[in-house]
C-alpha cells in the first residue's frame, strides 16, 4: 500500500536504502510508516502491534542463524546466545547504527526523554522488522541484511565466556572461590552531561572492592562493575 506524502515516503526510501534494501516493490509502505510512528503521535496509529510481530521475527531470525550456524551447540547455549541477540540494548544498538531515530515520528517531550531513548529504539526496530516481515509474510525482506549483524554479534558472544551476563558469572565464581556473594554500591553520577554515564557502581567481596563501571541505568553501571571485576579477577588474575 502507498502513502500519500511523497516527503515521508522518501524519507522511508532513505532507510531502506541504508539497510541494504534496493528492490522495495514489495514493500508495505503504510505498514512501514506505521512501523515509524510512536504512539505520543496518535494512540490508535502507532508502532505497537508491528512490534509485537517483529519481536517474534528477531526472535526466529537469530534461532535459525544460530542454528545454522553453530549446529553443534545444545539448546541452553541457543538460548543464552539469543537472549542477547534480542535484547533491547542490542537492538537499540542496531536501531541507532541505521539511524532510525532520524525517521521516527514522535511529539517533542517524547523526543527529548533521553532515558527512554534505547527502549524507545529497540521498540521501532523490532517494529520495522514487523512492517518488513508483514509486507512479504516471509523473511525475504530481513534475513539478507540482519543475518550478518546477527551473526557478528553471535561469535562475539560466543567466544565471551560470561555470555555478556558479567553479574552471574562473577557471583558464580565468588560463591565457588570463596561462597560468598559481591555486593553492588551505585551512585548518581555527578556529571549529568553524559546519559550514558548517569551511574557509577562499585562491586565489592566483602571488604575487598573489585571493579567499577558506570552505565545509563544502574543495573548497566552494575553490569559494567561486574565486567571490569571479571576481567581483572577472572579472566586475567
Amino acid at each position: 500500500m502507498e502513502i500519500k506524502d511523497t516527503r515521508r515516503k522518501r524519507e522511508l526510501l532513505k532507510l531502506l536504502q541504508r539497510l541494504g534494501i534496493e528492490d522495495v516493490s514489495k514493500i508495505n509502505w503504510s505498514l512501514l510508516d506505521l512501523a515509524l510512528t510512536h504512539p505520543s503521535i496518535s494512540l490508535t496509529h502507532n508502532y505497537e502491534q508491528l512490534e509485537f510481530v517483529g519481536d517474534a521475527v528477531v526472535r526466529l531470525a537469530s534461532a535459525e542463524l544460530l542454528l545454522e550456524t553453530y549446529p553443534e551447540l545444545p539448546v541452553g547455549e541457543f538460548a543464552a546466545i539469543r537472549s542477547i541477540l534480542v535484547s533491547d540494548r542490542f537492538l537499540a544498538e542496531i536501531a541507532l547504527e541505521y539511524g532510525f531515530d532520524l525517521y521516527l515520528l514522535m511529539t517533542p517531550n517524547i523526543k527529548n526523554d533521553k532515558g527512554g531513548r534505547m527502549s524507545r529504539l529497540a521498540d521501532t526496530f523490532e517494529a520495522v522488522l514487523g512492517a518488513l516481515y508483514q509486507s512479504t509474510k516471509n523473511m525475504d525482506l530481513v534475513r539478507f541484511w540482519l543475518d550478518p549483524i546477527l551473526r557478528e554479534k553471535a561469535a562475539q558472544v560466543h567466544a565471551d565466556p560470561a555470555r555478556e551476563n558479567y553479574k552471574d558469572a562473577l557471583q558464580e565464581w565468588t560463591q565457588g572461590k570463596y561462597k560468598l556473594l559481591p555486593t553492588y554500591k551505585v551512585i548518581q553520577n555527578p556529571n549529568l552531561d553524559n546519559q550514558d554515564e548517569r551511574f557509577i557502581a562499585e562491586v565489592w567481596l566483602q571488604d575487598k572492592l573489585l571493579g567499577k563501571g558506570k552505565g545509563a541505568t544502574k543495573k548497566a553501571s552494575q553490569q559494567a562493575a561486574a565486567q571490569n571485576a571479571f576481567n581483572l579477577v577472572i579472566a586475567n588474575p
